[in-house]
């Protein structure tokens, strides 16, 4: 919840006048629970938006997630039915996004070419499975952690190149 491309997420959202929540997964930082491997996780970020959606009922869903974040939101998405959805840093490696069915919305995955945990080519063949496949931002240069690079972040976000 604090890392600086969370903040980063949300505040580009808030540029587009969406309301953003941001929160803890269980057993991060004062949050309760133990590390479910996106399961619990997931019950977790529906439970939010549940929340979110009973406190702005006329707000459009825009999910986003960096890294373990972006797993959860592509997973859950079928079941929130988001109009949109931001990936950054997406694990596509991990056992729990092999055999997710795309998005029924617009989706963008947010992907820096020199990040050390995530391989962009590996992002860019599993991005390609799909039909159709998600908008793909490759950053040159950019880290896992967009080190010195956050206003890239923000402005693929912002405004995402057309496909």
């Amino acid at each position: 919840m604090q890392n600086k491309v969370v903040h980063t997420l949300a505040r580009a959202l808030q540029e587009q006048g969406l309301p953003t929540l941001r929160f803890n997964y269980r057993g991060v930082g004062r949050s309760e629970g133990v590390y479910d491997e996106g399961r619990g996780e997931g019950a977790d970020a529906l439970a939010v938006i549940q929340w979110g959606r009973a406190r702005w009922p006329d707000a459009p869903l825009v999910l986003a997630g960096f890294s373990f974040g972006a797993m959860v939101v592509l997973r859950i998405a079928a079941a929130a039915q988001p109009e949109r959805l931001i990936a950054v840093a997406p694990p596509v490696t991990r056992a729990q996004l092999q055999d997710i069915a795309p998005p029924l919305c617009p989706w963008l995955i947010v992907q820096g070419e020199a990040d050390e945990q995530v391989d962009y080519r590996e992002v860019q063949a599993w991005a390609a499975r799909f039909n159709p496949p998600p908008l793909l931002r490759l950053l040159p240069g950019v880290d896992h952690f967009f080190h010195g690079r956050l206003h890239e972040l923000r402005a693929a976000v912002i405004d995402p190149p057309a496909s």
